[in-house]
């Protein structure tokens, strides 16, 4: 077999369906944040990024950045390897404190990302529990559904969000028959969210584990930041809560908080915890400061609701359509994946505007968008410049205007 033949045959298919992914190369610049530096060909541009996850800046705030300068003075660079070889640097310890105190749990372990934390926090609870049947939200993220495959634990989809089919489909599995429900708070996609509350009942209803993924939450909702169960007061109903620090908390790593059995639990089998590098303590370091000030401070969230609200109201007052949700993620429709990457590469070649195109596997074919995520830093100006280029576009495009039905 060819083989490059074979991988040039399969990136130019990819190419021609205009679903290439092109990784655009910037640099954040402290205190500067939204704005960044481009490079292309040897050559740097002005952007202003409109895409990040770091959703309320907080990769930028003192607070964090002094922590990790501080520990990074005091314990070097890296964390010396695994845990279970190289010990648990104190840093580890005070960060899974915070992180149980903040989802009100005995316990939390640390991750190297989100990712990894749901891959192997279900892989782990999914395989090892006797006859574990897992039923998994349609639209769950894709490390969630790699973890309930790692598992080969038996599984169901039920329907997204759809409280009666997951019911139906628990109701075919005897008392006896151990379940577990995973699914997310906040779709990052269609930025949708989930009902918690109506989820827990069910589970509670068959005698069945949940694992809510807060990935896109944690941070940004509640009075402490810990996410929309917390907001809704059902932290205390949820088996598991998974969390990430490389989004709104402004860091890298993820995490599971649960009682203590559990945690150690996935600590003692879980090969993603045994067997991967620990976090540096820096970066401990920074995701335990920015957890604390995040506690206490809801200035950050105030400033990005108020961003959020503003971008929907310009973006409806143009007729640009955007999918009506509850949550901070805007995602402007386009429905087709050449268009898109082109409106995408035009905002960035004529204003200087980064919004990174979305296409399928991430969503469905013929559900192409601009995912924009309006945080603190982004000003009055920022918004009028992102507003005014989307419209000319749309203009320049002849794409149709109106409001899509919620």
């Amino acid at each position: 077999m060819d083989f490059e033949a074979y991988f040039r045959g399969e990136l130019e298919a990819v190419r021609n369906e205009g679903r290439y992914r092109v990784f655009t190369e910037i640099e954040r610049h402290r205190g500067r944040f939204p704005q960044a530096t481009r490079y292309v060909g040897g050559e740097t541009t002005d952007v202003t990024v409109w895409c990040s996850n770091d959703y309320l800046g907080m990769g930028q705030h003192p607070v964090v950045i002094d922590a990790m300068h501080r520990v990074l003075d005091e314990c070097g660079a890296g964390a010396g390897g695994t845990r279970n070889i190289s010990g648990t640097n104190h840093h580890h310890v005070l960060l899974e404190r915070e992180l149980a105190d903040l989802h009100g749990k005995d316990a939390a372990l640390l991750f190297t990302s989100g990712y990894v934390s749901n891959w192997a926090g279900l892989g782990t609870l999914c395989a090892r529990i006797p006859g574990c049947v897992v039923f998994s939200d349609a639209l769950n993220h894709a490390s969630m559904i790699e973890g309930i495959r790692y598992s080969r634990a038996p599984y169901k989809i039920w329907s997204h969000n759809d409280v009666e089919d997951l019911d139906r489909k628990l109701g075919d599995f005897g008392p006896d028959v151990p379940k577990l429900v995973a699914f997310e708070s906040v779709y990052s996609m269609d930025g949708d969210i989930a009902p918690i509350a109506e989820i827990l009942d069910v589970c509670e209803k068959h005698g069945a584990m949940s694992y809510i993924d807060e990935v896109h939450a944690v941070g940004l909702y509640g009075p402490r930041g810990g996410g929309v169960a917390e907001r809704e007061g059902l932290m205390d109903r949820i088996t598991v809560i998974e969390g990430t620090l490389g989004k709104a908390f402004g860091v890298m790593g993820g995490y599971i908080a649960a009682s203590a059995d559990l945690v150690d639990f996935v600590r003692t089998f879980a090969s993603g915890f045994i067997f991967s590098t620990a976090l540096p303590p820096a970066v401990a370091a920074g995701a335990c400061a920015s957890i604390r000030h995040l506690k206490t401070s809801e200035r950050e969230r105030e400033l990005q609701r108020d961003r959020v609200a503003t971008v929907r109201r310009r973006l409806d007052g143009l007729g640009i359509p955007h999918l009506p949700n509850p949550s901070h993620i805007i995602p402007v429709m386009v429905g087709d994946a050449k268009k898109c990457k082109m409106i995408s590469d035009w905002l960035m070649d004529n204003h200087g505007i980064y919004v990174q195109p979305i296409n399928y596997p991430t969503v469905p074919r013929g559900t192409e968008r601009l995912r924009i995520t309006p945080s603190p830093v982004h000003t009055d100006g920022d918004i009028d410049r992102l507003i005014e280029a989307l419209s000319d576009i749309w203009s320049q495009c002849e794409l149709a205007r109106g409001a899509i039905a919620a």
